[in-house]
Formats: C-alpha cells, structure tokens, sequence
C-alpha cells in the first residue's frame, strides 16, 4: 500500500513536496525478512532547493508486561541533551555512565527518556535496530532501519495523570536532528525535481 501527499508551498514553508509512504507486510522468518516495512520517498516540485527531513512514528509494544519491566537494546553512543520544559537541544552527551546506555540489554525500570540518540552502531549491511523484549512472556519486536537515518527518537511514552501512561515505546528513525532546520545537522537539501532514495525501515 502506497499512500502519496502533495505539501504546497505557504507562508513558512515556501517549498513544494510530493510525499510516498509504502507499506508492505511480510511472514517472513527473521527480522530482516518478515514483518511490517515501510519506505519514504520525498520529490521536490517547486522550483527552488528544499531543505528536507523525515521521521516515522511507531510505538512498539513487546508483550503483556509493563514496559518499566521491558529490556531494551539502543545501538548509540551519544543523545542529545534537553532542557526540560520545551524540549529544544542543548548539546550531545556520551550515554556511557547514564541512564540512556542500553548498548547492553536492559530493563527500562523508572527510566523517562523523551531524547534523540546517534552515533548509531551499523553493521556491515548498513543497518541498525532496537530490540525490546519482553522476558516474562517470551516475546519481543525490533525495528531495523538503515544509514538513512543518523539519528534516532526515543519515547516512553510518559504523561500525566489521568492519561494513559507508558503504554508503549516510540522507536523513530530520522533523517536529520532536532531543529536542523535551523542547526543545519544531518539535514537534506533537496534540489528541484530531484527525489530521496527510499528511507527504509522495518519492524518484525
């Protein structure tokens, strides 16, 4: 399935965007081979560059069990740092001796993480993925994407009573860092008529 959006320029956002999503959805037997795909393709239809960005947005739920009971593995080495009342970037820090190191599986216990991670750990193939997996109930899900993506969201979900809390992890590769419109980090220019390569991912 193919879902196609056309962004017209307006004020703010002077530039003009077709936008392919493909969805496709395997049995396969492993996680590079089965389960749910998608890829993003981006063509520029005005007449000028377009600075360009993209981020899937999936929750991933593991089994029955909560998700502080839930093991995570995160194939990065740094995150970007916050301030806390409106999320914009302050600088990049080491995950090494804090909270957000999961490069070795393990529980997210009372961890919040609302932050981006990179410095991703990509295999020969080119490609990446978080595992959370549910020990309790023998299950799990990972999402696999490939050197697109640099940088990558993690959400657990965290709101305020009586919201529905922590019920799930976003996991979202992305193309770009937060606010790269303005810091420039990782971010595409796209030249007119021009199109992205397929932004792939996957979650078996």
């Amino acid at each position: 399935m193919t879902l196609a959006f056309e962004l017209a320029p307006s004020e703010g956002c002077p530039f003009g965007l077709r936008l392919e999503a493909a969805y496709t959805v395997d049995g396969g037997g492993s996680p590079r081979e089965g389960g749910l795909a998608w890829t993003v393709r981006a063509t520029n239809t005005g007449d000028a560059a377009s600075p360009y960005g993209v981020c899937p947005h999936p929750y991933l739920v593991a089994g029955a069990s909560p998700l502080d009971a839930l093991e995570l593995e995160i194939p990065a080495e740094r995150f970007l740092e916050v301030t806390p009342d409106r999320l914009p970037p302050v600088e990049q820090r080491r995950v090494e001796g804090h909270d957000f190191d999961f490069w070795t599986p393990r529980a997210i216990g009372a961890t919040e993480i609302d932050h981006a991670f990179t410095g991703i750990g990509f295999d020969a193939d080119g490609e990446a993925g978080v595992a959370l997996r549910d020990r309790e109930h023998g299950t799990g899900v990972a999402m696999v994407w490939d050197r697109s993506c640099p940088w990558l969201q993690i959400h657990t979900g965290d709101k305020q009573p009586p919201a529905p809390n922590r019920l799930g992890l976003a996991v979202e590769p992305m193309t770009c860092s937060p606010d790269a419109f303005n810091s420039g980090s990782d971010l595409v220019t796209l030249p007119p008529e021009r199109s992205t390569p397929p932004d792939g991912a996957s979650v078996p």
